[in-house]
């Protein structure tokens, strides 16, 4: 999660519950909080014993929900939101005052298993004492060293949960503890193997996936805690959590994908959101590999409905129905530069739609989330950087609800579409940000109330797939879209918007006054090192009467927010050396650590090649410094923040002008043209020829 505060999931419902049962006997249940037990003493500073309870730690995310934003490492102060109040996670250093320092570890158990705290208190089970129950005593003796002998002592007092009348009577949670929780420790399967038993113990226990992924009763209570017994089919069968879908986690196999997944954050079938992310970042990214393993062993084994992710090697090609419906040209326009017209994504950048589980759940709460909010991957030790999605709150109901049916019909498995009612009853609860900028984006859906539909579909398929549907006029691996992107509609991007208003018009380089259908011609011949297209083709006329619709009511010398890609200091002196680090860091992933490009698993290219033979020729406007800098500042990288529609920009001036100077330096294909060029006004400084 990305906010200051963390929704709590149902869980924390089981205290409303506890208090509406409870009633009048409320005083007798805490009478019979269970007493403490010490046991065996813990040894002070055993050293392997620490290390151990440090990994227990590890296994049950305990820094995710006992620390605050900016705050001290287990030090507590994360607000917890539900329904009925706000529960504020409490301090577990070892301090003496605010802390654990003056508690036993038989009182530290009692907490853990029975959800008492030492001063005899009864815990929200926010805290998943029901899960951490099954801890082995090895375990549960090692996470206290843990605590108590390593962790730094923080003086941070604990805040009072602000729980709404009767919520904040904790009376009833004894009832309900004593009802619902069952302590009995984890017991092996001796039908089963020791990889099973592990897996299962560590599902179970320490990593509580039952919290957000088995399904609820009516008084919120996990309606299973295992996979045994008679509710045991429920347990991980999935859930709605936060307005997330938890999704259905039995038979999840295969295993490679599930240990990937847990380890890095994502694999071939998606990524993870919402407070998984933070899961992988503070827990399962630290696991043993053996655990791992177990855990996706496990998973596997448990008999579920879902059917097996589909075996493909190969995309299934772009839907029929991407051109034909407003969804189709929702998603053409606002997904595809990411997820790809086919919906295979990018390996290891943008997760793949096709085979997404998150697509095909039945419940399309966390598409709508993801959709409205935004999204971010999470930076693990494999993947340290943090791609973003921004939130598409901007669009109408109805376009998200077309868009996402679009998705679920094309890649979903037989998922059911989503109605405009439930975006907008998502949009009620999330409150989501809505971007405001001034540039409005025209909608390509609207091509299709148009007398000339198909015209206007063809002209926008021949900007987006120009050297696949043009291949004897593109010699290079460039679209029209590789910088006009999003189908030639983003701010700063150089939108369409208003382009066929300002042609014919005077063109310095040529010399002379150019029509629209020149400066078309002008790329095919400049940017994508091909041949022009006939002045009476039908797809010149197409690509013109795409840019004329994209135009609307602009008129010549009127100002259009987010027109053209701005202007860059020309004080700023480039760094090449800098451009080059900055292109390792920022741009390589996407176009190659030699420029070369980005292609998929059928050699199809994705990004193109900033350099070499099948790039951008000479005469493109990025092969100049300064224009070229002015686009990578406001375009590029893309998944870098939360701008919609694509993340993009975010480097500052002189990263920009560096990595402009460094790339466009590069060797790439002559014009032997450019003898002819600048007639008549002086030549650009930062020109490269």
């Amino acid at each position: 999660m990305t906010s200051s505060t963390s929704r709590l999931p149902r869980r924390l419902a089981l205290a409303a519950a506890a208090i509406v049962l409870a009633g009048g006997a409320a005083a007798a249940w805490i009478a019979r909080a269970p007493a403490v037990v010490e046991g065996a003493a813990v040894p002070l500073h055993d050293a392997a014993l620490i290390e151990r309870g440090r990994y227990v730690a590890q296994l049950g995310d305990c820094v995710a929900c006992h620390t605050a934003p900016g705050g001290a490492a287990l030090a507590g102060g994360r607000a917890l939101e539900s329904p009925f109040g706000t529960i504020w996670s409490t301090n577990i250093t070892p301090d003496a005052a605010t802390g654990l320092g003056g508690w036993s570890f038989g009182a530290f158990e009692r907490a853990m298993r029975h959800g008492v705290a030492a001063d005899g208190h009864r815990l929200y089970p926010a805290m998943p004492y029901p899960s951490y129950a099954r801890l082995s005593d090895e375990d549960m003796r090692a996470l206290w060293a843990f605590l108590r002998d390593e962790v730094t002592p923080v003086a941070a007092p604990n805040r009072e949960a602000t729980m709404r009348f009767p919520f904040n009577l904790r009376a009833g949670l004894g009832l309900w503890n004593a009802v619902f929780a069952d302590t009995t420790p984890f017991v092996p399967d001796t039908t089963k193997d020791a990889l099973w038993n592990r897996g299962a113990y560590l599902v179970q226990g320490p990593g509580h996936c039952g919290a957000c992924h088995t399904p609820r009763g009516l008084a919120f209570q996990e309606k299973a805690m295992g996979d045994g017994g008679a509710g045991g089919r429920r347990f991980l069968a999935g859930s709605v959590v936060e307005d997330w879908h938890a999704v259905d986690l039995r038979g999840l196999g295969p295993v490679a994908d599930t240990v990937e997944l847990l380890k890095t954050g994502q694999n071939r079938f998606g990524t993870v959101s919402g407070s998984m992310t933070e899961v992988i970042l503070h827990s399962t990214q630290h696991f043993a590999d053996e655990d791992l393993l177990a855990i996706a062993t496990y998973l596997a084994a448990l008999p579920g409905e879902r059917p097996a992710p589909a075996e493909r090697s190969a995309s299934r090609g772009t839907p029929e129905t991407s051109y034909t419906t407003r969804g189709g040209l929702g998603y053409t326009q606002f997904c595809t530069d990411c997820h790809r017209a086919d919906g295979r994504g990018v390996k290891g950048v943008f997760p793949a739609l096709d085979g997404n589980p998150t697509v095909a759940a039945r419940d399309p709460a966390t598409l709508l989330h993801l959709t409205l909010t935004g999204w971010k991957t999470a930076g693990t030790e494999r993947h340290p950087r943090v791609y973003t999605m921004p939130g598409f709150a901007r669009l109408g109901d109805d376009e998200i609800a077309e868009i996402l049916s679009f998705v679920r019909a094309s890649w979903g498995e037989g998922a059911g579409a989503v109605s405009a009612a439930q975006v907008k009853q998502a949009r009620l609860r999330l409150d989501p940000t809505v971007d405001s900028t001034k540039f409005e984006t025209p909608r390509l859906a609207a091509l299709l109330a148009e007398p000339n539909a198909g015209q206007l579909v063809r002209g926008m398929r021949l900007n987006a797939q120009t050297r696949e549907l043009l291949p004897e006029h593109v010699g290079a691996d460039m679209n029209c879209s590789s910088c006009h992107l999003n189908a030639g509609t983003v701010a700063g991007g150089s939108p369409y918007v208003g382009v066929s208003a300002f042609f014919p018009s005077y063109a310095p380089r040529a010399g002379k006054v150019i029509t629209m259908e020149d400066r078309i011609n002008g790329c095919f011949r400049r940017s994508m090192n091909g041949k022009p297209l006939p002045a009476d083709s039908p797809d010149l006329k197409a690509m013109v009467a795409y840019f004329d619709w994209m135009r609307g009511a602009t008129k010549k010398g009127d100002q259009v927010p987010g027109r053209g890609i701005g202007k860059m200091d020309p004080k700023l002196v480039p760094d090449p050396v800098n451009g080059e680090k900055v292109y390792a860091a920022q741009c390589a992933v996407c176009h190659g650590a030699d420029g070369e490009g980005l292609k998929d698993e059928a050699g199809r290219m994705v990004y193109p090649p900033l350099w070499g033979e099948r790039s951008f020729n000479l005469g493109a406007g990025m092969a100049r410094t300064y224009t070229a800098a002015a686009f990578v500042k406001r375009n590029m990288p893309v998944g870098f923040h939360e701008k919609f529609p694509l993340g993009q920009g975010g480097l500052s001036d002189q990263e920009a002008l560096d990595v402009a100077e460094y790339f466009s330096h590069q060797p790439r294909p002559d014009f032997p043209d450019k003898v002819k060029d600048w007639p008549k006004d002086p030549k650009p400084r930062d020109a490269r020829y």
